[in-house]
């Protein structure tokens, strides 16, 4: 008789951790909206540099493909 007691106490504390978890209320992430047009600032300058590189590495490569041709 005691086995069946121990074992159905034992099922009752695995089956109270799950349960624990899902009575908790997730919290809710915020965020700083001068944080988040910081980041789209710096991301709009990061792509305005690449666009540049690129441009003088093709002008470039250009011309140097004209000079060797010509």
């Amino acid at each position: 008789m005691k086995n069946i007691e121990t074992s159905n106490n034992i099922k009752d504390r695995i089956i109270s951790k799950y349960f624990d978890k899902d009575l908790k209320k997730p919290q809710t992430k915020s965020s700083d909206i001068n944080v988040l047009l910081n980041r789209i600032e710096l991301n709009k300058k990061s792509e305005t540099r690449k666009k540049l590189y690129f441009s003088a590495a093709a002008s470039t490569g250009l011309i140097l493909f004209g000079l060797i041709i010509f």
